[in-house]
């Protein structure tokens, strides 16, 4: 087997092992084909053009992946890559002096169990006792909790 031919076999199971990193996700057959790849490539060189060329061969590898990590490392491929959604919302408390036990409301949306409505022209997240109420329902507080008020329908 010809150098050259090794030495496509070791490059294309790099780029097989990059593909599996960055674009595939989990262990499939690009990541386990590329170390197959890679170890044949190395196995070849020893086998074909003796010891000497086998350890230039796996010294040659090992230093070309080191290199290419850090490059894609350094360049922020890894970033440009992945996902970047961040979640910025949070359940901040609502001022509970003006809710009460016993005032009433209606729902904007669905409460499955849990939604949004608005009670003294406040929207705040609530909750149902359980049974689904929905939405544009007249309801009643039974209970204020720092983030969410507990609901039931007004006709229960």
């Amino acid at each position: 087997m010809s150098f050259l031919a090794i030495l496509l076999i070791i490059i294309l199971g790099i780029f097989l092992l990059l593909l599996e990193f960055l674009v595939i996700p989990g262990v499939t057959i690009f990541g386990i084909g590329g170390f197959v790849l890679i170890l044949l490539g190395i196995g070849s060189s020893y086998y074909f053009h003796g010891i000497a060329a086998g350890n230039y061969t796996l010294i040659g590898t090992v230093l070309v992946s080191l290199v290419t990590i850090y490059y894609i490392f350094k360049k922020k491929t890894w970033n440009r890559m992945g996902l970047q959604a961040n979640i910025n919302s949070r359940n901040e408390p609502f001022d509970t002096l003006r809710i009460h036990p016993g005032d009433h409301g209606k729902t904007i949306t669905r409460l499955a169990p849990v939604g949004k409505a608005v009670v003294n022209e406040i929207i705040c997240e609530a909750k149902s006792t359980g049974n689904f109420i929905d939405e544009n329902t007249e309801i009643e507080v039974l209970q204020v909790l720092s983030t969410q008020i507990v609901v039931k329908p007004v006709n229960q």
